[in-house]
């Protein structure tokens, strides 16, 4: 069993440990454990956002101790704090809870997680770890892999620079090495694959709030910190060190003007935080600490793949990134990625690939029909994600101050305190803190809208007077019998279907 990956971006090596007896976790990057290595990756350090999808199937690993391990490393975030300026022109904060019941999402340090599942696996007798291992060739019909072993991950490869390969035979080679996927690269020589790729136009760049001089939180630490500015925003995410890691998210314009300094007095990177961020210079980020931080961290793309399917017969499959690399601003990237971890070892069990007694052609049988099965099951979710992903970044830096979208979220969310029976909810509630596939939760949010406009049209028909008898006499025996709310949105549902029959 051949596991690659550029970092530890899911359970699957965990989830393996109990299926496999030989695990090989080959690495493109070197130990991060090793504080004498620069991860790769270190310049992407958007803090991660763990919810129940990723929670659960932590639980699932037959490790539960792990779930515990990580929690206690995270900080409760219960909902968004939205930062604007008052009429007067001082700062404001104003709270948005994420959920009418108080359950909250968990920001996590990306660093942190990596080496607390890598020091997890360490631990099974049947992992072997392989780190600067390159993928650089597979056959997935003879089940064999070449890796480049280099000594140190910046060394270059290619003519007169190649570093020494190996070959690897494998049963099984999960694929869980990020959006640029050599594995899915491989693999799409020998599935017919449908491939998209969109760099959507945003741009990103790091910045941090350090601790107070006290060694405190400048700001609160249980809140996802917003600062909406329409086509672009800002946004700071809680870290235990008291510290809060930020991120300017914007048009490929906006950077480029920010880099054009007006005149020895001015500069459109200062008059962007004071006009649009309130409250960060100085209070937060020291005027010069701004200015070297944007132009001392890279300014990166955002990209949104999807991929179909997601395996080729019974010798790969790939996973999180690999297929389907959504944008940062719903929070799901990795608890996506862990519940396609927890959905696959289920259709692996149910398909029998385990059972006892299995002759070698009946495993790989077995095998080729649950990745079919999965692929097929997890397809529609992953593209959903992704989709609700991009919607949700016009969210956040635009609709939190629309009223339309608070008097949504307030009637949602009265419904779902008051009258649970309906089974109404927030698409964000449903989202991170259940369990519901992604692409019946789209369907159940677009039902919800439409019965909101219709009812919504009806009152105002009926407050106009153009056939306000029906809709008054509807209106009046609905609330006679107890649960008048709830008749009266049950049958403005009943229309809401046959009108998309």
């Amino acid at each position: 069993m051949e596991d690659t990956g550029r970092n530890i971006r899911g359970t699957a090596p965990i989830d393996e440990s109990s299926h496999f007896n030989q695990i090989k976790l080959n690495l493109f990057c070197p130990d991060l454990r090793d504080t004498s290595t620069t991860p790769l990756n270190f310049t992407k350090s958007i803090n991660l956002a763990l919810s129940e999808r990723g929670i659960n199937a932590l639980r699932h690993s037959q490790h539960p101790q792990l779930v515990n391990s990580i929690i206690v490393e995270t900080i409760p975030m219960y909902g968004r704090m939205i930062h604007g300026l008052s009429t007067t022109g001082t700062p404001t904060q104003s709270p948005q809870a994420y959920d009418v019941h108080g359950r909250h999402i968990s920001a996590v340090d990306r660093g942190g997680l990596n080496k607390r599942l890598l020091d997890e696996l360490e631990k099974m007798p049947n992992v072997e770890f392989f780190f600067n291992h390159k993928l650089t060739g597979a056959d997935f019909q003879g089940r064999k892999a070449w890796f480049e072993v280099r000594r140190q991950p910046e060394e270059k490869s290619g003519p007169g620079h190649r570093a020494p390969g190996i070959e690897v035979s494998f049963d099984l080679l999960l694929g869980a090495d990020g959006a640029h996927s050599a594995a899915r690269y491989h693999m799409m020589k020998y599935a017919q694959t449908n491939f998209s790729q969109e760099y959507i136009d945003t741009l990103w760049c790091e910045f941090t709030i350090p601790p107070s001089l006290e060694h405190d939180f400048r700001i609160s630490p249980n809140h996802l910190h917003i600062w909406p500015a329409g086509d672009f925003m800002f946004i700071a995410i809680p870290s235990l060190d008291k510290s809060f890691t930020c991120t300017l998210f914007g048009p490929t314009s906006l950077f480029e003007n920010l880099k054009n300094k007006k005149d020895a007095y001015h500069s459109p990177l200062e008059d962007l935080f004071t006009e649009h961020f309130p409250g960060i210079i100085p209070d937060l980020i020291s005027r010069q600490d701004v200015h070297e931080q944007f132009n001392r961290n890279p300014h990166l793309p955002l990209i949104n793949i999807k991929c179909n399917p997601h395996h080729f017969d019974s010798s790969v499959v790939i996973l999180g990134d690999a297929t389907n690399a959504i944008v940062p601003f719903y929070g799901q990237g990795m608890n996506a990625g862990l519940e396609s971890v927890r959905i696959l070892f289920e259709f692996l069990d149910d398909h029998g690939v385990y059972a006892a007694n299995k002759k070698a052609d009946e495993v790989q049988q077995a095998r080729a029909a649950a990745l079919a099965a999965y692929t097929a099951y997890r397809v529609p979710d992953a593209h959903c994600i992704a989709d609700l992903a991009l919607q949700n970044y016009i969210e956040m830096r635009s609709d939190v101050r629309s009223p339309i979208y608070r008097i949504r979220k307030f009637v949602e969310e009265t419904l779902d305190r008051y009258l649970p029976g309906l089974g109404w909810a927030t698409q964000y509630s449903r989202v991170s803190f259940g369990n519901e596939r992604y692409s019946k939760i789209a369907q159940q949010t677009n039902k919800q809208g439409k019965i909101l406009a219709m009812s919504l049209v009806a009152v105002a028909a009926g407050l106009i007077g153009g056939g306000g008898g029906l809709l008054a006499r509807r209106w009046y025996h609905a609330r006679q019998g107890p649960g008048w709310l709830s008749k009266w949105l049950m049958t403005t549902g009943r229309e809401v279907e046959k009108r998309g029959r």
